[in-house]
């Protein structure tokens, strides 16, 4: 495909100058337009290396103003960086509303010059690519605007300008090895390129090829096609909530409510219960495995993503305290989730939880989820129905990203039954060590108990899967709730052990 582009294609400096201008004004009033809207924008800088990717940064930004972007160079990982799944370091840069994040290399790194080098093992290929689909369907969907630039020469050009940076001792730094490698290799990489563009040139993020042979050339089409794209944002943010309200209005829940009318949690038998002597015995002998285990995690480098939901007062912080209590607290966390602040909701709703994500043997146990998505925020009505319909792939595929980069996932759903959950409350309020636990939000939540039910029970059959399946726990006995949740961490780190 590349090699049919024409990259003779030029422009006169003072005709560029002069649309570069008109164009800057036009680009910068744009910015804040979008800042206004809460539109985030991504604009990712690819293509043959020497073909100019930083020259062309540096144009299009002198339209902007400073305070409203980031610029990232993607470097190979670095060691930090490899601990934690390939995606960890560009979700955790992803902008806030009305921010611009502009990369210099992006993502695609992964299956262009880390795969060129061999960094890339080829069996992870085609992950990667499935992991970038969903990396920018996620964020498109969700209002970011991804403008995706892969600047093209030939390979006479690219030698070209690789021998006059060398001759300079200003600028040889810039040229190493695998540089003139990739030049020396340069078919091979170019169908690299061509496999990449044809793999994720998406509706809702596509390719623009720059023929970057003239710079000129290349700064006018580049400013050109940012202006464009920004503008057809701001036309769709003004439609975009009430379009998407009205789609959801046809997707009716019927089907849903006839499949499941006896659903997950109506099958829990909550009638399961432990002696003090059962409890004290399987409690001691599972911590001092868990104690063990933690160990060989951290020597093979095994992170651990333990999640828990379940009804208030079901006895999450017990059963988290029991897991942890033996645990070297220098290789684990605990992240308590609460209502997103001012600065999270500016973000994509998985974005706070992909940075708390764990590095290579250690083990994050988050206390409540991004589950609230299907949950919390569905009831509440925090996001719209056509934010929470589309979660449960998003989230699946979130938990499918993560295991493929080595993680262990768990997902721990609390059920106790309305009765129970009325005992505990009032023995908070009556207990004055434990008023702090009792919120008038408890009981307004408890009061929507059959909503959430119904919420719970298709969260559980459409986000348990193989790699990351949901392990009810019957938690009307904290003794038995708390040893069961021992003994399934226990079993599925002894698993993995043994597939290593």
């Amino acid at each position: 495909m590349l090699e049919k582009v024409d990259l003779s294609k030029k422009l006169k400096k003072e005709e560029a100058k002069a649309k570069l201008e008109k164009m800057g004004v036009e680009l910068s009033h744009l910015q804040r337009e979008c800042k206004a809207a809460n539109i985030p924008i991504m604009i990712a800088f690819e293509g043959i290396g020497a073909s100019g990717k930083g020259v062309q940064i540096n144009k299009l930004i002198q339209a902007l103003d400073p305070r409203g972007f980031d610029v990232y160079t993607v470097n190979r990982e670095t060691e930090e960086e490899k601990m934690r799944p390939f995606l960890w370091r560009f979700w955790s840069k992803t902008p806030e509303t009305g921010r611009i994040a502009i990369f210099d290399r992006s993502w695609y790194r992964r299956v262009l010059g880390d795969r060129f080098e061999g960094l890339t093992p080829k069996k992870q290929i085609p992950f990667a690519f499935a992991d970038i689909r969903s990396f920018e369907k996620q964020l498109t969907d969700d209002g970011t605007v991804i403008i995706k630039l892969f600047l093209y020469i030939s390979k006479k050009e690219q030698e070209k300008r690789f021998k006059k940076l060398s001759e300079n001792k200003e600028t040889a730094w810039r040229v190493k090895k695998e540089d003139w490698d990739r030049n020396k290799e340069y078919k091979e990489y170019l169908s690299l390129c061509d496999e990449m563009l044809e793999q994720t040139d998406f509706e809702f993020a596509p390719w623009t090829i720059v023929e970057a042979t003239d710079k000129e050339y290349a700064a006018v089409k580049i400013m050109n096609i940012v202006i464009h794209r920004l503008q057809e944002a701001l036309v769709k943010k003004k439609h975009r909530d009430e379009i998407e309200e009205q789609i959801a209005k046809f997707k009716t829940e019927e089907s849903f409510e006839k499949t499941y009318q006896i659903g997950v949690l109506s099958g829990v038998d909550l009638s399961k219960n432990l002696s003090e002597k059962e409890y004290k015995q399987q409690l001691d002998k599972l911590q001092k495995k868990v104690e063990i285990l933690h160990s060989e995690l951290y020597r093979r480098r095994i992170p651990v993503i333990l999640a828990f939901e379940g009804w208030d007062a079901a006895g999450k912080g017990g059963a988290i305290r029991r897991l942890t209590s033996k645990l070297d607290p220098r290789g684990y966390a605990v992240c308590p989730t609460s209502a997103a602040n001012d600065i999270e909701r500016k973000h994509h709703y998985l974005w706070r939880f992909w940075n708390k994500m764990p590095k290579a043997g250690h083990i994050a146990i988050f206390d409540r989820t991004w589950y609230g998505r299907v949950m919390v925020e569905r009831i509440e009505g925090f996001c719209s129905t056509a934010e929470w319909k589309r979660a449960y792939q998003e989230i699946n595929e979130m938990e499918e990203h993560l295991v493929n980069s080595g993680a262990i996932i768990l997902k721990f759903w609390m059920q106790i039954d309305k009765e129970e959950q009325e005992r505990r409350f009032k023995d908070r309020m009556e207990t004055p060590e434990k008023q702090w636990k009792i919120t008038d939000e408890d009981w307004r939540n408890r009061a929507k108990w059959d909503e959430y039910e119904k919420a719970v029970d298709e969260m559980l059959v459409r986000t348990s899967t193989t790699y990351a399946p949901w392990t009810v726990v019957e938690a009307n006995s904290k003794q038995y709730a708390r040893v069961k949740v021992l003994e399934t961490v226990v079993e599925a780190i002894e698993k993995r052990l043994k597939e290593k």
